[in-house]
């Protein structure tokens, strides 16, 4: 080697190792955990086209502008091999220029929460999905609090105590995902396992748990669906909620039905009262009325996101 390619050799090194130093140390595994945790609003992306699930797919998205993605499998296939690659793609690209090793992922899942035993019953999808190392999941039509409760519980490890006795029984998902999850987490088994718990009901918990209250037997069991521990979101599904509360009509017309109204400020109301945050969609033109609102999560454009961001003075790079 000659002096002139050792040099050039030693000043790249060098600047590696500035930009390692120099990049931001997360507080948290799971990106939209840390940012609500900060008080901070998230802004997420995802689509129902189902072609999401490679290896190169996940790599590109490391980057992605939105603070978690929305990965669907209620609509599109249930492919736990696609979701895997692509967590595997999230990782290879990563880190996020916030430093965390991937965005955020939550799925939804094909199981829908019309009741408990039907819950109970699929439950091994909760544990394929969570071995792949995804941050969350979303429950569709989540109907009723057993159906809610057996959801939480079927997700966590029973090493986990929070809530138990307390609205919730001991947890029931068992060990063998923990290899494949830790490695896209970047940790060991043992961190893995101590950390992959819902937040915020654990502090330390990296999962999120979201709930759709996305239909009219949702919307009667509201106040006690949000009651069950482990729950850190919920949405009220407008476009479901249309369907069964029998209003017709496009989206914007659609939301403006009294009954559609009522049935978000339902919501909400239990949201607040239970201490979960709020989902809702939002656009360049309403996301700071909804953020004034107390709306903190939502699926969005960049452009949206921007303007929120810029108006919740956040400081994490994004």
């Amino acid at each position: 080697m000659t002096r002139f390619q050792t040099s050039f050799v030693l000043v790249a090194a060098a600047a590696v190792a500035s930009l390692a130093a120099q990049a931001p140390k997360p507080k948290h595994i799971n990106r939209a955990i840390e940012l609500l945790d900060a008080g901070q609003p998230i802004y997420y992306t995802g689509s129902h086209s189902g072609t999401e699930g490679t290896f190169e797919a996940g790599k590109l998205d490391a980057q992605t502008w939105a603070d978690y993605i929305s990965y669907d499998m209620e609509h599109a296939p249930y492919d736990v091999k696609g979701l895997a690659e692509y967590m595997r793609g999230l990782a290879a690209g990563g880190p996020t220029r916030s430093g965390h090793r991937t965005p955020a992922v939550i799925v939804n899942v094909p199981v829908n929460g019309i009741d408990e035993a039907a819950v109970r019953a699929n439950a091994w999808m909760f544990s394929q999905v969570l071995a792949t190392g995804v941050h969350g999941i979303l429950l569709t039509h989540a109907d009723t609090p057993g159906a809610v409760r057996a959801f939480i519980e079927m997700s966590r490890l029973p090493i986990h105590k929070q809530g138990v006795g307390k609205g919730l029984d001991e947890g029931r998902r068992g060990a063998h995902g923990t290899p494949t999850a830790a490695q896209i987490w970047g940790v060991t088994g043992q961190e893995y396992e101590d950390k992959a718990d819902a937040w915020p009901l654990n502090p330390n918990g990296q999962l999120l748990f979201g709930v759709n209250l996305e239909d009219k037997y949702a919307l009667g069991n509201a106040e006690q669906n949000l009651k069950v521990p482990g729950i850190a979101f919920a949405e009220w599904g407008p476009g479901d909620m249309a369907l069964s509360l029998g209003v017709r009509g496009p989206g914007n017309v659609a939301e403006k039905d009294p009954q559609m109204l009522a049935a978000r400020a339902r919501v909400f109301a239990a949201c607040k009262a239970n201490k979960v945050f709020f989902l809702n969609s939002m656009n360049a033109t309403n996301v700071v009325d909804l953020l004034k609102e107390g709306v903190m999560i939502g699926p969005a454009n960049q452009r949206a996101a921007e303007i929120g961001r810029q108006f919740t003075k956040r400081t994490m790079p994004w």
